[in-house]
């Protein structure tokens, strides 16, 4: 499986139920290398989508230990199991902080969007950088939106 997630300079991811900025550009890279894939994300994290809704052109799967929790247009799994059952390889966990904790063992991709700035926050993702099981396979060039500079970077499972 893959993951994709956006962090700051702290490897931060979110604040107050949110994202820690929105960026137009990282948004049209995340659509372009998720279109046509499943996603993997938590009950949090799909509130935080327009209306609330499931990404279209994807097939959503939800991690929710939420008793009787249902949404229209997605799967809901109460747990990891049942979730790597049903997900294929091709899958992108997409989050929210559990839900990349849980499943990051089972990743052999990560596409970060590095973001050059330290922000407020509540919820973070695993430092790859320091991690022993992940290397830097690819970075790109940084980019810049309306002061934001970021860009892009690949890790891969040794």
């Amino acid at each position: 499986m893959n993951l994709i997630v956006a962090v700051d300079e702290n490897w931060a991811i979110g604040k107050g139920g949110d994202q820690l900025i929105y960026i137009s550009t990282d948004l049209k890279h995340f659509k372009e290398l998720t279109t046509g894939h499943p996603v993997i994300l938590g009950r949090k994290t799909l509130a935080t989508f327009p209306g609330g809704r499931p990404l279209k052109n994807r097939r959503n799967l939800i991690l929710s230990a939420t008793a009787g929790y249902e949404v229209e247009g997605a799967e809901v799994f109460p747990d990891v199991d049942s979730l790597l059952s049903a997900a294929p390889q091709d899958a992108f966990v997409i989050g929210g902080e559990s839900v990349y904790r849980a499943l990051l063992d089972r990743c052999d991709t990560a596409y970060v969007t590095k973001i050059h700035a330290a922000f407020p926050a509540d919820r973070y993702f695993p430092d790859l950088d320091a991690h022993p099981d992940w290397a830097l396979w690819e970075e790109g060039a940084p980019l810049e939106e309306k002061g934001v500079v970021f860009h892009y970077a690949t890790y891969k499972r040794k």
